[in-house]
């Protein structure tokens, strides 16, 4: 292993040491300060999603990007009217806006921003209301469907990573989406579902509240399902022609490469759980 290697997985571990114990923290607080946590996700991955569209396009100042994203999240949370009307007057806002504007095409401003908008804060947003889900019937609490689904994503992560480096390669002879993520491997792939198998596991066996009778099925939907996150935002880098969406997370890049996970699961998690 090269020491550059070392040295990235150093700061990772190091990251993770201190990073996951306070996610943990904050999920079991829950209010304002679970709130507080999507919150500043959100605004650093609205800034990290228009550092990327700026490669092709010329999105509408982080002075008004910040406070829709603010307003967005602030009603997902206390519920002032429904999303649908938040979402409407935002989308609006910045049409109007962009008639004052003369950089760039008018089209390519607007759906560079109100991709990043909207993708940033309808995932965020998720994620906030399924903590919020305090009882849903057979599906556990709003803590313990959060923790379920970090659980799942880090496991898949970390088992993906530690089977790709040792088995990629020597069993099928594709890679996994070579197109998008060169270095991803089908070996990774298939431990990294069983590493989210298993946490699903581990949490209904050891944690109350846990989802009953669901919690490995929804493991393996997360195992199975979760790297389209992680491809998605790959996509938008490489479009961009960056290596990380920021360098905010010291081994981990910004908020936008650590969590593009659980940001593509969470609305799909919180779906299945309002309406399964």
């Amino acid at each position: 292993m090269s020491s550059l290697t070392q040295s990235n997985l150093f700061q990772r571990v190091a990251v993770a040491i201190v990073g996951i114990p306070l996610l943990l923290w904050l999920n079991i607080q829950g209010g304002l300060f679970f709130f507080s946590l999507v919150l500043a996700l959100s605004l650093m991955a609205t800034a990290e999603f228009r550092r990327l569209a700026v490669h092709h396009a010329h999105p509408v100042s982080l002075l008004v990007l910040l406070p829709l994203t603010a307003l967005l999240q602030l009603n997902f949370y206390f519920r002032i009217v429904d999303y649908w009307e938040a979402v409407l007057v935002a989308v609006m806002a910045l049409q109007v806006i962009e008639l004052w504007r003369t950089q760039g095409s008018q089209l390519m401003n607007i759906g560079s921003t109100l991709v990043g908008l909207l993708y940033v804060n309808l995932c965020f947003g998720s994620l906030l209301r399924l903590r919020l889900a305090e009882t849903t019937s057979g599906m556990g609490s709003g803590e313990s469907l959060v923790l379920l689904l970090f659980m799942c994503v880090w496991a898949a992560d970390i088992f993906a990573y530690f089977g790709g480096r040792g088995l990629g390669g020597k069993i099928f002879g594709r890679k996994f989406f070579a197109r998008i993520s060169p270095k991803k491997t089908w070996e990774g792939y298939l431990v990294g579902v069983a590493g989210s198998v298993l946490a699903a596991w581990g949490c209904s066996a050891f944690i109350s509240g846990c989802p009953d009778g669901r919690a490995l099925p929804i493991g393996l939907f997360i195992g199975a399902i979760g790297p389209i996150g992680d491809l998605m935002e790959s996509m938008f880098k490489r479009d961009a022609g960056v290596k990380d969406s920021s360098s905010l997370i010291p081994g981990h890049g910004g908020v936008l490469d650590r969590f593009d996970t659980i940001m593509f699961m969470a609305p799909l998690l919180y779906l299945f759980v309002t309406y399964a």
